[in-house]
C-alpha cells in the first residue's frame, strides 16, 4: 500500500490508471497495481472510439468473476472504469451494462470525456448519464482533453454547470490542463464537491504540435511524477487541489513500453512515492 509523504502528513492514495499499462488484461493490471504499492486502480471496460480494442468485461462472467477474485485476494479496489465518450451517437441504454458491471466491480466513479461538438446535447447526454448512474453508486467524472471537443477546464466547468446535475465530477490530468493552456490557478474556487481524484504524470515542456502530436504524447509519451525530464508544475497544480484528493497515476511511458506490466506498475509506484515524498522535504 502507499506510504505517507512525510512525518505527520496526511496519507495520499494513490490509484493506476488502466492507460499505464494499457496491453495489461484486467488481472495482470490487478498484479501492476499490486506491485507498485497502489491501493487502487482503474480498469478499462468500454472502449473510448470503436477502433479501440479492449479484452470484453462487460458481459463476460467468468472474467468478472477472476477480477472480483483478484481483487479480494490483493485488497485492492476499482477507483473508476472507463472510458465514455460523450458524442451524437451515445445511447444512454447500452450503458446501463457498464454501470451494472462497474457496480458489480465495486468501482464508485466512471471516466467520461466530452466529444460532441454540440455543448447543449453534450450536457444533455452527461446529465442522463450522472441520473443513471447514481442508483449504482457511481459518480462520472468528464475529463477535459485538448484533443476532444470538451478540451479545457472552462469548457468543463461550463458542460457540467449546463447539466446541472450533483453526482456530476470534473476529472483534472495534469497533462491535459497544461496542454489545453490551463494553469494551476484556474482550478482554485472549484467546488471540491466535484474533485474526487485527478490524474497525475509528468511531461516535457514543450506542448506538441497537432491533435495527432498531442494524442500520442498522451497515450504513450509521458513520464512518471518523479522523472527529472518532467516539466509540469505538478506541486503547483496539487496545491491548487483539494489537500486529501485521490490521485491516479495516468503515465504511459515509451521508455519503459516493452518491459512486462507487473514491471512498469512497480516502477510507476516508487516514482510516485518519490514525488510525494518529495514535496514534504
Amino acid at each position: 500500500m502507499a506510504e505517507t509523504e512525510g512525518p505527520g502528513a496526511p496519507r495520499r492514495r494513490i490509484s493506476l490508471a488502466h492507460l499505464t499499462v494499457l496491453d495489461a488484461d484486467p488481472l495482470a493490471l490487478i498484479d501492476a497495481a499490486m506491485a507498485g504499492g497502489f491501493d487502487m486502480l482503474g480498469l478499462r471496460i468500454v472502449a473510448p472510439m470503436p477502433t479501440d480494442r479492449i479484452l470484453p468485461v462487460v458481459g463476460n462472467e467468468a472474467l468478472i468473476r477472476r477480477i472480483e477474485s483478484r481483487l479480494r485476494d490483493t485488497g485492492l479496489r476499482i477507483l473508476d472504469v472507463e472510458a465514455v465518450w460523450l458524442t451524437a451517437e451515445t445511447a444512454m441504454d447500452r450503458l446501463i451494462p457498464v454501470l451494472e458491471t462497474g457496480q458489480r466491480l465495486g468501482a464508485s466513479h466512471l471516466l467520461t470525456v466530452g466529444n460532441d461538438p454540440d455543448e447543449a446535447r453534450a450536457a444533455e447526454n452527461f446529465a442522463r448519464l450522472c441520473e443513471a448512474a447514481q442508483p449504482f453508486g457511481i459518480k462520472p467524472m468528464l475529463e477535459l482533453i485538448p484533443y476532444c471537443q470538451t478540451g479545457t477546464i472552462e469548457a468543463a466547468l461550463r458542460l457540467v454547470s449546463r447539466a446541472g446535475h450533483a453526482n456530476a465530477g470534473i476529472l483534472i490530468d495534469a497533462l491535459h490542463l497544461i496542454r489545453s493552456g490551463g494553469t494551476p490557478e484556474a482550478l482554485r474556487g472549484i467546488d471540491p464537491a466535484r474533485l474526487d481524484y485527478c490524474q497525475i504524470c509528468q511531461a516535457g515542456g514543450e506542448r506538441p504540435s497537432g491533435t495527432d502530436a498531442l494524442r500520442a504524447e498522451a497515450r504513450g509519451n509521458r513520464f512518471y511524477p518523479d522523472s527529472p525530464k518532467g516539466r509540469l508544475p505538478l506541486k503547483d497544480i496539487l496545491d491548487a487541489l483539494p489537500p486529501d484528493i485521490i490521485l491516479g497515476v495516468e503515465a504511459p511511458c515509451a521508455e519503459y513500453a516493452g518491459l512486462p506490466p507487473a514491471e512498469r506498475g512497480r516502477l510507476c509506484g516508487s516514482s510516485t512515492r518519490a514525488f510525494l515524498e518529495s514535496l514534504s522535504g
